[in-house]
């Protein structure tokens, strides 16, 4: 095919080029690998991208776009395994040339030399990132030919999406500043540019077996999915070469005429897509000729071809910022990778920022859906209660100042701050977001679908109605969850790993949301769950998970050692209380602070029993008016004929 071919050559030449201003393929001056190691490890890389790309967008077509009924389901998903098998030969060959390259030992065919290269790929962190994402890779493969059903396609596609973390978190030292922030920005720069790339790319295969008319529909859900992609990877790219270019007068730099460059090409396909896709949909739909539109995508893949040519040439070029891989020179640069913060004061806890890209996509996106939501009910002449728009957006804003405002800066350091966050995430967020009742707007504002195929709607529906969302939603098991889970996190393992590493950090706020949000919709919630308990019985579980939430306080306040001693009681801090006294203040907020929540929620569930009891009286007064108070007389009735019964009986 053309397109295909237009895609690899520009990216090759892109990345000789590249290669050229950025001097990634230059000679080392100590133990040169040689040329064919210097060319054919970016080579690879870019191989691995492109292929990754096509695995993860043909993944995420079937998932949103296609129908399992139609023959384009099953191609698309041949291409994703086709994909997915290139990835595995591109991810095992950039292991070994990754070995060649930082070891100098020639390729030989030695016991020797399998043994060194087993130890790489076994006790080296870039080793084993490659043989991770090399045996990932390869499940998928296996996985895209075998399985069919759409629900397990989506765990499959889960599965392709964790195969790029190891490799974002190559992407920046650990333990040097803004590492972290580095690891988010290109992780989701390669999910979101994968989804992209391999979307469009998958189009072209399959385009011989979309029937008659289908491409309009498919590739107006696409251009969704791209635009999306579009906003993620520009914000992520501007973030990651922020980090690394430092400023703007780097840009002079070899690294930063690639960035530059790479930039470039991603605004024209922005461009691309605003200008001639849009207009091209609904040209296909009235007319019927496409021969126009797959010279457009020819082009758009050229210049897709050209930021991932720039973007494998850039994993070979000196960044201005240079990472210090030295021993650090303060206690808090050695454990966190960045400097210790000033003294906490109110002030900075308002004004000092630490961006997690992830929550601050998440918000945004959240209150852009849900206004555009509200948009859709208010056209068709439907109205949605403005305060639950208020409740949501507020409970966003929280997450997203907490993820990244003055509480992120300090709870690496002060076990008190991490509380305070904790506690927010999950009582104070969940008690403002789910009022909002996302899933009840979702349900009236997203158009079905009538082709078989899952879009939004389809997707939160099967998620609402599986056995597993009637377990988690279960009261009783969300109340386990909530306040026992937090015995687990902190006196385990789980708490350190939350600390030292940054995936477990965003596992930690992922859990600590969750968990909230579960507990408080089984107490308030407005959307529709299989259990219910009554409104006294919701009161009982409400007093007696907090109480036990209230004992795990006083439990930390009491407590006589310290909390990941060697990470708290090391950083070195000369400001504030000692970490003993820090980690009882942080005991004192889990039992008076996280109460002021629970008193809410109180509050909440008393208002809506007093309205549900209002509602049974209205609804029970609107029976007796229709059937002229048929059950007041059938009930006297019965206790006449009882009277008459005892008094005939004397």
């Amino acid at each position: 095919m053309i397109a295909p071919a237009v895609l690899l050559l520009t990216a090759v030449l892109a990345l000789f080029v590249a290669l050229a201003i950025g001097g990634g393929a230059q000679a080392q001056q100590l133990s040169d690998p040689g040329a064919g190691v210097r060319y054919g490890l970016p080579i690879a890389k870019m191989v691995v991208n492109i292929s990754a790309a096509g695995m993860i967008g043909a993944l995420t077509l079937v998932l949103f776009a296609l129908t399992p009924q139609r023959r384009e389901y099953g191609a698309a998903l041949d291409v994703a395994s086709a994909s997915a098998a290139v990835f595995t030969v591109a991810s095992g060959t950039t292991g070994v040339l990754t070995f060649l390259n930082v070891s100098g030992v020639p390729f030989q065919l030695t016991a020797e030399f399998g043994s060194k290269i087993g130890v790489f790929f076994t006790d080296v962190e870039a080793g084993r990132a490659w043989l991770i994402t090399t045996l990932i890779a390869a499940a998928v493969t296996v996985l895209c030919f075998s399985v069919r059903n759409q629900t397990l396609v989506f765990f499959v596609g889960v599965l392709a999406a964790f195969s790029l973390l190891p490799m974002a978190q190559q992407g920046h030292a650990a333990g040097t500043s803004g590492h972290g922030q580095a690891v988010t920005a290109l992780g989701l720069h390669l999910l979101f540019a994968g989804v992209w790339l391999g979307g469009l790319l998958t189009l072209v295969f399959i385009r011989q077996h979309l029937e008659r008319g289908r491409l309009p529909i498919v590739l107006a859900r696409y251009s969704t999915l791209a635009l999306v992609c579009f906003v993620v990877v520009a914000i992520s790219g501007y973030a990651s070469a922020a980090l690394r270019v430092g400023s703007l007068e780097q840009l002079t730099t070899p690294y930063g005429l690639l960035v530059v460059l790479k930039g470039l090409s991603l605004v024209i396909l922005g461009l691309f897509g605003a200008s001639y896709r849009l207009r091209m949909i609904d040209r296909l739909e009235k007319r019927g000729k496409n021969s126009t539109f797959w010279w457009i995508v020819v082009a758009e893949l050229a210049f897709m071809g050209i930021a991932s040519g720039v973007a494998a040439a850039l994993g070979r070029t000196a960044t201005p910022v240079v990472e210090d891989l030295l021993p650090t020179r303060t206690p808090a640069e050695l454990l966190t990778g960045d400097k210790l913060p000033p003294e906490l004061t109110p002030w900075r806890l308002f004004t000092m920022w630490e961006i997690d890209l992830i929550w601050l996509l998440v918000g945004a996106f959240g209150i852009f859906f849900y206004i555009m939501g509200m948009y859709r009910l208010h056209k068709r002449g439907d109205k949605w209660p403005v305060l639950r728009a208020v409740s949501w957006i507020a409970g966003l804003l929280l997450l997203m100042w907490i993820t990244s405002g003055g509480i992120n800066v300090y709870q690496r350091f002060l076990f008190s701050t991490h509380m305070l966050g904790h506690m927010a995430l999950t009582m104070a967020v969940p008690v403002l977001l789910v009022p909002g009742a996302p899933v009840t707007l979702a349900m009236r504002a997203i158009r079905k679908r009538q082709d078989g195929s899952r879009g939004a709607r389809e997707w939160i529906l099967t998620a609402v109605h599986s056995r597993f969302a009637t377990l988690i939603t279960n009261p009783v098991f969300t109340a386990v969850m909530f306040a026992g889970s937090l015995w687990v996190f902190y006196y385990t393992d789980i708490f350190r790993w939350s600390m030292v590493d940054h995936i477990g950090h965003e596992w930690m706020i992922i859990h600590f949301v969750i968990t909230g949000y579960l507990f408080v919709q089984s107490l308030i919630g407005i959307d529709p769950v299989p259990h219910r308990l009554s409104y006294p019985m919701r009161l009982i579980l409400l007093i007696a998970t907090m109480a036990f939430h209230a004992f795990f306080g006083l439990a930390i306040m009491s407590n006589t050692g310290l909390f990941v001693a060697d990470w708290f009681g090391a950083t070195g801090r000369t400001w504030g209380d000692l970490p003993m006294d820090d980690q009882r203040v942080g005991g004192g907020i889990t039992w008076s602070i996280g109460e002021i929540p629970t008193v809410a929620l109180a509050i909440a569930v008393a208002v809506q029993w007093s309205r549900n009891d209002v509602k049974e009286q209205r609804r029970s007064d609107r029976r007796a008016d229709r059937t002229n108070d048929a059950e007041l007389r059938a009930y006297n009735e019965r206790l006449a004929k009882m009277a008459e019964r005892d008094n005939a009986q004397k």
